[in-house]
C-alpha cells in the first residue's frame, strides 16, 4: 500500500530531474504568474491601507463639502472629467460656510480655494501650491501645527491681510538656516510677511503639506485669483457619533442656499470621512480584481506551456506507459504520474513566485520609504500565499489532466510498438 501510494512521485520526480531544462523552461511562466499575484495583491493591499490611514488621519469627525457638476454623480468620472475640462462651478460661497455653521453640530468650518505660483525671498525661488482658508482651519486639520510664529486670524482674513504661513520645504528653500517669521515674501508678484512656519508633516494622499503656502482665503479670492467663490468647504462636528445625519442637514442647507431642490440641479457635493474610505476601499477592491484578472493571463500561458511539456512527455515516454501498463499498472497510475508531474511543476513554481513576490513586494516598501517619503507597506499576507498557491494548483491541475488523461488510455500493445 505504501509503495503504490509514493511509487506515482517517485516516478514523477524522476521525470522532472531527468528534464532538467525543460522543467526550468516550464518552471519560469509559472513563477512569472504567481509572483504577479502576490506583488499585485500587496500593492494594491498596501497602496488601499496607506490612503484610508492618511484620510483617517484627519479625524472620523470631518465633512466636507466640494463642488459637483450638476446632473452628475459626486464621484462619477462624469464630474471629474467635466471639471478637469475646465467647467467652473461658481456657486460655493463663504456665505455657505456661514449659513452651514448655524447647523447645531457643526463645531467649525473653513472656506478653501487653491492656486498655485512662484514664492520668492532675494534671489531664492520656489514653485509652491497656495492654500487659501479660513482661519479655523488648524482647529479642523489637528495636523496643521505650527512650529514657528503664528496662524493668521479672522481679523487677517477678513481684512484681506497679506500675510502667510509656510511650509517647512518652503522654509528651507527660501531660508535655508535663517529666521523665516517677520521677513517679506513674493507670492506672485505681491510682497507676503510670514508669521508663522508649520511643523514638517511630509505626504498626505501623495500631496506633499510641506510645500504649501497658506494665506487667508479672502485675500488669494480678491488679491492672487480674482474670484467671490471657493472650492470646497470643510468641515469640523461636535459629536461624531452625529455625522451622517449632520451631513444630511448639511445638504438641506445647501439646498436652500443655492435653490437646487432636484437632484440634478446639485451643484455641491457633502460626503464623510467614512465614506470618503469607504468608496476608497470599494475601488480599491474593484482595481485588485481587474489586475488580478490581468495577471491569470500569465498563468494561463504558463498552464499552456505545462499542457505541451506533458504532451511531449507522453510522446517521448509512450514505450513505457506500454511497459508499466503491460506488468500491471493501471490507467489511474498512468493518469496520476503525469498528473503529479504537473502539479510538481506548478507548486515549485509557485513557491519560487512567492518568494520572489515577498523579495519585490519588501523591496519596493522599502524604496519608496528610504527614497520618496512615504511610509507604504506592501504587505504579502496569508491571503495572497493563499491565492497565489491556489492559482498555481489549480493550473496544474487543469492544465495537466488532458495529457495525462489521454497518456492513461494508451494501449499497452500500442505502446510497446513504438519503441
Amino acid at each position: 500500500m505504501f509503495k503504490q501510494l509514493f511509487l506515482p512521485i517517485k516516478l514523477a520526480s524522476r521525470s522532472l530531474t531527468i528534464n532538467k531544462g525543460r522543467t526550468v523552461l516550464t518552471l519560469v511562466g509559472i513563477v512569472i504568474g504567481i509572483l504577479s499575484v502576490i506583488v499585485v495583491t500587496s500593492s494594491g493591499q498596501g497602496v488601499k491601507e496607506y490612503i484610508l490611514g492618511q484620510i483617517g488621519s484627519f479625524g472620523n469627525d470631518i465633512i466636507q463639502v466640494e463642488t459637483k457638476v450638476p446632473a452628475t454623480g459626486k464621484t462619477s468620472s462624469a464630474n471629474a472629467t467635466g471639471q478637469a475640462q475646465g467647467i467652473q462651478i461658481t456657486t460655493l460661497k463663504i456665505a455657505d460656510g456661514e449659513a452651514i455653521k448655524k447647523i447645531p453640530n457643526v463645531d467649525k468650518f473653513a472656506p478653501v480655494n487653491i492656486g498655485q505660483g512662484l514664492a520668492s525671498y532675494q534671489d531664492q525661488n520656489k514653485q509652491v501650491m497656495i492654500f487659501g482658508a479660513g482661519a479655523d482651519y488648524p482647529f479642523i486639520d489637528s495636523a496643521t501645527k505650527i512650529a514657528q510664529g503664528t496662524f493668521y486670524s479672522q481679523g487677517d482674513d477678513n481684512g484681506l491681510s497679506q500675510v502667510v504661513v509656510i511650509g517647512s520645504d518652503v522654509k528651507d528653500t527660501l531660508f535655508g538656516s535663517d529666521d523665516a517669521v517677520g521677513k517679506t515674501i513674493k507670492v506672485k508678484g505681491l510682497n507676503f510677511r510670514v508669521i508663522g512656519v508649520l511643523e514638517k508633516r511630509g505626504a498626505v494622499t501623495f500631496f506633499n503639506y510641506d510645500e504649501l503656502i497658506y494665506m487667508p482665503v479672502q485675500t488669494l479670492q480678491k488679491k492672487i485669483l480674482g474670484i467671490d467663490y471657493v472650492r470646497m468647504i470643510t468641515l469640523k462636528v461636535k459629536d461624531a457619533n452625529l455625522i451622517d445625519v449632520t451631513a444630511a442637514d448639511v445638504a438641506d442647507v445647501l439646498k436652500r442656499q443655492h435653490k437646487t431642490y432636484k437632484s440634478d440641479q446639485e451643484d455641491f457635493s457633502v460626503s464623510t470621512i467614512q465614506e470618503a474610505q469607504k468608496i476608497i476601499g470599494d475601488v480599491f477592491g474593484t482595481i485588485n480584481i481587474l489586475l488580478l484578472a490581468l495577471t491569470s493571463i500569465s498563468l494561463v500561458v504558463g498552464g499552456v506551456g505545462i499542457m505541451n511539456v506533458m504532451y511531449v512527455a507522453v510522446v517521448e515516454r509512450t514505450f513505457e506507459i506500454g511497459l508499466r501498463k503491460a506488468v500491471g499498472a493501471t490507467a489511474a497510475d498512468i493518469r496520476n504520474q503525469f498528473l503529479l508531474e504537473a502539479v510538481f511543476i506548478t507548486l515549485i513554481g509557485g513557491v519560487v513566485g512567492i518568494i520572489f513576490g515577498y523579495l519585490i513586494s519588501f523591496g519596493a516598501s522599502y524604496f519608496i520609504s528610504s527614497f520618496f517619503g512615504f511610509n507604504i507597506n506592501f504587505p504579502v499576507t496569508f491571503g495572497s500565499i493563499a491565492l497565489a498557491t491556489g492559482f498555481s494548483m489549480a493550473t496544474g491541475i487543469i492544465f495537466g489532466f488532458y495529457p495525462a488523461y489521454k497518456a492513461s488510455q494508451l494501449s499497452p500493445m500500442e505502446a510497446l510498438r513504438k519503441e
